[in-house]
């Protein structure tokens, strides 16, 4: 008997706490998982929070499909790559027309798009959703970014407006466009994420090595930043990560971490994406690195041995420049995500909503931040495609980049590394700079090519001629 709203295939953390938001928001979920001791766990939880009555545990496939009212919506939470076209493949002799496979997994947009185009003549619909927020987001409203068929959306639209997180009354859940295009800014959102961790990682080594500041003491000045300008949940949750302690040893948990960061691939997809446009992303491209770079750990141990270790002296920086300095870094960042998926939108067809895309990352999501709000507002407005020449931000970049040019000045007089702050600094640089020197580098490839070059207001079809000592 079809009695469930919506089914759910995958209850590892985030398919299990999605699958508890969705009956706690009063819609019955079917759930199924390869494990059938999953299924039994997740229904434990489901009991234990009093919500079993909304949740419907199935243990085979068949079932678990007819289960969910026509024209069904599956949620599948299964790891990106094969296992969600073998999942696909599973799931096609169950389904018919009009039905939709809703996958919730950071999975690469180019494969959605393939999954979609292969989906279509099937008359099966194919939502590719980025979901933002953690397990915590999952279970109690995350950011959603839906892609796909506009007609499966509207089937499966009232449960995933509910369970999205809320700002001001309004659900961060948009359907953004067909095909890739909810994987793509879920990708891009996840691209500035790398930057904003790898900025904030920065300044807080600053802190600790050029100002000689305990985690507890770096701890309480991220919490004063996150009431002002600042205020966010990775500026946020830096503060309480900096001031937990290891409970066996007594010593600051940060402290006790290996330094090498992991990354799961969507940070690597949006810097090639914008390299693809020819988008420059650099505070994405130098965020990646950085973390490239920190997983070498026994090439660092050894190059340290070979040159040193680094002559950090107390620097003259203070924590109101530092304070500016990310600020600063941190609209960057974001200036060059949104250009991306600007890029992106005109290239692909899918007439992305900027505005949208920036209101519905004001809460549930990793990187939500005051400055959002103003971010929608001047999309709203049609101000500018690139950040950095909207008033509001003009006004904040010319009170920060000063700070931004001090910090990073001194990160290079004191050995401090500073890829992503450096980045976003010289991209502020370039992008405002009328006459940059891109035309000494025209002139080297015409020289190389031997053919000719383009003088600016007299035409493309202009020949010069090349010393012929240089010819020789």
């Amino acid at each position: 008997m079809s009695t469930a709203d919506i089914g759910l295939i995958g209850l590892a953390v985030m398919g299990s706490n999605l699958a508890l938001n969705i009956a706690e928001k009063g819609y019955t979920v079917a759930v199924h998982n390869r494990s059938a001791g999953r299924i039994d766990e997740h229904m434990a939880d489901a009991k234990a929070q009093g919500l079993d009555g909304n949740s419907i545990p199935k243990y085979d496939l068949a079932e678990f499909v007819q289960t969910v009212k026509a024209p069904r919506s599956i949620i599948i939470m299964v790891k990106a790559g094969k296992p969600v076209d073998d999942m696909i493949e599973q799931l096609l002799p169950h389904l018919e027309a009009g039905d939709a496979i809703i996958e919730c997994g950071n999975s690469l947009f180019t494969d959605t798009q393939r999954r979609f185009d292969y989906l279509k003549p099937k008359n099966i619909g194919y939502l590719g959703v980025g979901v933002s927020g953690g397990e915590e987001g999952a279970r109690h409203g995350p950011s959603i970014m839906v892609g796909g068929s506009k007609e499966q959306w509207h089937n499966a639209e009232a449960v995933l407006t509910a369970i999205a997180a809320k700002f001001n009354g309004e659900s961060c859940c948009a359907y953004l466009g067909e095909g890739g295009a909810g994987h793509f800014v879920k990708t891009i959102h996840n691209g500035i994420e790398y930057g904003d961790m790898q900025m904030i990682a920065e300044v807080y080594g600053v802190m600790r090595d050029g100002l000689g500041m305990s985690p507890k003491e770096c701890a309480d000045v991220f919490k004063e930043w996150n009431k002002g300008p600042l205020n966010s949940y990775l500026i946020e949750i830096t503060g309480h990560v900096l001031d937990a302690v290891d409970d066996q040893t007594g010593k600051p948990l940060v402290e006790l971490i290996l330094d090498k960061a992991g990354q799961k691939g969507t940070g690597v997809w949006s810097a090639i994406a914008a390299q693809q446009m020819g988008v420059p992303a650099t505070a994405i491209e130098g965020a990646v690195a950085a973390r490239s770079i920190s997983s070498r750990k026994s090439e660092r141990v050894a190059a340290e041995g070979i040159y040193g270790k680094p002559n950090r002296a107390k620097t003259e920086v203070t924590l109101a420049d530092l304070e500016k300095a990310l600020l600063a870094g941190k609209i960057v960042s974001y200036a060059q995500g949104f250009a991306v998926i600007a890029k992106a939108s005109e290239e692909n067809g899918w007439a992305l909503p900027l505005a949208t895309i920036a209101k519905i990352w004001r809460a549930g999501c990793i990187i939500r931040s005051r400055f959002l709000d103003q971010m929608a507002s001047a999309y709203d407005k049609g101000e500018a495609v690139n950040l950095l020449v909207v008033p509001d931000f003009v006004e904040i970049m010319k009170d920060s980049h000063p700070s931004l040019r001090k910090v990073v000045a001194a990160a290079a007089v004191g050995e401090f590394p500073m890829i992503c702050l450096s980045a976003a600094l010289s991209y502020f640089d370039s992008y405002r700079q009328a006459q940059g020197t891109a035309n000494l580098i025209q002139g080297q490839r015409d020289f190389f090519g031997a053919h000719g070059f383009e003088i600016e207001g007299r035409g493309s079809d202009l020949h010069g001629t090349w010393p012929s000592t240089l010819d020789k």
